[in-house]
């Protein structure tokens, strides 16, 4: 995919820091097993779905893989910029080969 950075409308703090963007691209070097890692990880939080990859935690779990960030940062984020999240997430995970 071409452009996998989410740019943020303000700056974002978190934990002392300030971001003004994420950049996701990695997220086409995951593997299999990341995915079941991710599963593991949304199932023991006590969220459920039909399909995990349609959901908003499930994004943030997979976000944070891809950018070596905490889950908590994603999960913080201001309601627009986790929509952006989610449906760059859920987009490539949906995307027909």
């Amino acid at each position: 995919m071409s452009n996998m950075k989410i740019t943020f409308k303000k700056p974002y703090n978190f934990e002392g820091s300030e971001y003004k963007e994420v950049d996701l691209s990695n997220i086409e070097n995951l593997t299999t097993r990341d995915l079941i890692e991710a599963d593991k990880i949304f199932n023991s939080s006590g969220q459920i779905a039909l399909m995990n990859e349609m959901t908003t935690g499930y994004s943030c779990i997979i976000a944070s893989k891809v950018a070596k960030l905490p889950v908590e940062f994603f999960e913080s984020l201001p309601i627009r910029e986790g929509l952006k999240v989610k449906n760059l997430v859920m987009g490539f995970l949906n995307t027909e080969v």
